[in-house]
C-alpha cells in the first residue's frame, strides 16, 4: 500500500498524487475502449464465474482490514471500530447477500401472457448494462465504492471507480484492493480530483452510479444526458426526526443521538433536525445529553480526546458548520449542549441547538456534521408541515408506540425511506431498496436492487408459428372483423 498519500495537485493535464500513478485523458481513451470489448465477453458469464470474483473481493477485503482501518484513520480520524462497524461490516455483507443469492437473481422471470397473444410466451431476463461509472463521496470512502462495485460485478459489468479526492489513504487502499484482484480492463481505480471526474463524465458509460450532494448530483445527470446514460443517484437532503406525544422519550434520545453522532454527523441518513412537542423539549435533551456522554464515555469538554469520535473531514467543512453554529445562535438558538470548536484539529464537539429559528441556514442546508437542532410544535399537523415544507428527504423517522400515528405521518409524507423508533438500520437490510425520491435521489441499491440497478430488464417474447395476431393480418374480411370483435368483448 502507499503510505504518503497527502495532497492532490493539478499539473497540466495531469490529476497527480504523491506516490501514486498520475492519471491522464490518454489513459481515459485507453482504458474505456478496453472495458468496452470486456463487457462484450462478460455479457456471457455465468453466477459461478461472478460468484468467483465477488469471493476474491471479499478475501481481499479481509487481507487488507488493517489497512482500511489506518487509512481512514488518517484521512478523518475514525476509529478502527467504527471502521468495522461503518465501512468493512456492511461491505461484507453487500458481498455475501450477493455469493448468495445471484444464482436465483440471474435466472429469467418467466410472466403472464396475455389471451390475444395466446401460445406465446414472456419472459425478462437481466443482462449486464456494460460499462459503469461509480463515483464514491468521502463520507463512508470504502464502503460507499465497494457497495455498488459488488453490485456491478454482480450483474455481469466493467466497472471504473473514482474514489474521493478528500480522502486520499483510503482511495489509495482501495487502488491497492482493485489492483490485486482485477484486470484494469475489468475493474479500474482513477485517483485524482475533480478534474479528473469532469474528464470521466464526457465518457459515454452505459451507467453512472454516484453517491454523494444534490448539486453535484445535478451535474453528473446532466452530464449524462448528453449520452442519455442511465443513472443511479444516491444523494440526501434535511432527513427529518419526527418524536409523537406519546414517544418514549428516552429510547428516542439514545437512538437518535447513536445516529446523528456517528461519524461525525458525516452520514445522508443521519437524523438532520428534530421536530418535537414543545413541552417535552426539556426533557428530551437531559437524556440526549445522558446518552451522548455514555456512548463516548465523555463529557462536554473531553470529547475532543475520544477516540471514538472522529473529526470533520477538512477544514472548508468545519468552517461551513462551525458557522451553522454562529449563525444560529445570532438569529435565537440556544446551545443546549456541547458547542466546542477547534479548527486546528478540524473537530465540532457533539452540539444540540434549540429555540432554532426555521429561517437559520442550518435549517435550510444537509447539516452533514456533528449538530441537532431542535425545533418544538404544538400539534403534529404542524411538524409535518414543517417536513413538508422542504425537499423530500433520503429518511424520515418517527418515534411514537402508536401505529395509527406512525400510519398518519407516512400518509401525509414522503421520503426515500423510513424508520419507526429507530434511526439509519433500514439500510442495513438488504431486502428493502435504499435509495431517495427526486431531490433526494434517483434509483435504489442493495441486495437484488444494486443488482438490479446495474442490469437492463430486457423483456423477451417468443411467438409460436401459429399465434393469435397472426388472424388478424390485412386484408380486413368479414372473419378478420369477427375475430377483432370476439377478441374485443372479452375484455368487457
Amino acid at each position: 500500500m502507499s503510505q504518503a498519500t497527502i495532497s492532490n495537485t493539478k499539473n497540466g493535464n495531469h490529476i497527480q498524487t504523491k506516490d501514486s500513478k498520475s492519471f491522464t485523458p490518454s489513459d481515459i481513451a485507453r482504458i474505456f475502449p478496453a472495458q468496452k470489448k470486456k463487457a462484450l465477453e462478460l455479457r456471457t458469464s455465468t453466477s459461478k464465474d461472478r460468484i468467483t470474483k465477488l469471493k476474491k473481493l471479499r478475501d481481499g477485503i479481509f487481507k487488507y482490514q488493517s489497512e482500511i482501518q489506518k487509512a481512514l484513520y488518517s484521512d478523518f480520524h475514525k476509529s478502527a471500530a467504527e471502521v468495522d462497524i461503518s465501512e468493512i461490516l456492511p461491505s461484507i455483507a453487500e458481498i455475501n447477500d450477493a455469493i448468495h443469492n445471484l444464482k436465483t437473481w440471474m435466472r429469467p422471470v418467466h410472466v403472464s401472457t396475455p389471451i390475444t397473444l395466446f401460445g406465446a410466451t414472456s419472459k425478462l431476463v437481466y443482462e449486464p448494462k456494460g460499462v459503469c461509472l461509480i463515483i464514491a463521496p468521502w463520507n463512508y470512502p470504502f464502503y460507499l465504492a465497494i457497495a455498488p462495485l459488488a453490485a456491478a460485478i454482480s450483474a455481469g459489468n466493467t466497472v471504473v471507480i473514482k474514489p474521493s479526492e478528500y480522502t486520499p489513504h483510503t482511495s489509495h487502499v482501495i487502488q491497492d484492493l482493485v489492483k490485486e484482484i482485477f484486470s484494469e480492463e475489468e475493474v479500474a481505480v482513477f485517483d485524482g480530483d475533480v478534474h479528473v471526474s469532469t474528464a470521466l463524465l464526457e465518457m459515454p458509460f452505459d451507467h453512472i452510479f454516484f453517491t454523494g450532494s444534490t448539486p453535484v448530483g445535478k451535474v453528473v445527470m446532466e452530464a449524462a444526458s448528453k449520452h442519455l446514460t442511465t443513472v443511479t443517484l444516491e444523494l440526501g437532503g434535511k432527513s427529518p426526526s419526527i418524536i409523537a406525544e406519546d414517544a418514549d422519550l428516552k429510547l428516542a434520545a439514545e437512538r437518535i443521538m447513536w445516529g446523528k453522532f456517528l461519524n461525525a454527523g458525516q452520514t445522508c441518513v443521519a437524523p438532520d433536525y428534530l421536530l418535537i412537542p414543545k413541552t417535552k423539549v426539556d426533557a428530551f435533551v437531559n437524556y440526549a445529553k445522558l446518552a451522548t456522554e455514555k456512548y463516548f464515555k465523555s463529557k462536554d469538554d473531553q470529547f475532543q480526546t475520544n477516540a471514538d469520535f472522529c473529526r470533520i473531514i477538512n477544514s472548508r467543512n468545519f468552517a461551513r458548520v462551525s458557522g451553522y453554529i454562529d449563525e444560529s445562535v445570532k438569529k435565537g438558538a440556544k446551545i443546549a449542549f456541547g458547542g466546542t470548536v477547534n479548527s486546528n484539529d478540524n473537530f465540532i464537539s457533539p452540539t444540540i441547538l434549540v429555540d432554532v429559528p426555521l429561517n437559520a441556514k442550518i435549517m435550510e442546508d444537509e447539516i452533514f456534521g456533528p449538530l441537532l437542532p431542535i425545533i418544538g410544535y404544538d400539534t403534529l399537523d404542524e411538524a409535518i408541515g414543517i417536513v413538508n415544507s422542504k425537499p423530500k428527504p433520503l429518511a424520515l423517522y418517527i418515534f411514537t408506540d402508536s401505529n395509527k400515528t406512525s400510519k398518519y405521518i407516512l400518509q401525509r409524507t414522503s421520503a426515500g425511506g423510513s424508520v419507526i423508533n429507530d434511526v439509519i438500520l433500514h439500510l442495513v437490510n438488504s431486502n428493502l431498496p435504499f435509495g431517495g425520491i427526486n431531490h433526494s435521489g434517483h434509483g435504489s441499491y442493495h441486495g437484488h436492487f444494486g443488482f438490479k440497478a446495474f442490469s437492463h430488464e430486457r423483456s423477451v417474447l417468443q411467438s409460436p408459428k401459429l399465434s393469435m395476431p397472426t388472424l388478424m393480418y390485412p386484408p380486413y374480411t368479414g372473419f378478420v372483423r369477427f375475430i377483432v370483435n370476439t377478441t374485443t368483448k372479452w375484455f368487457v
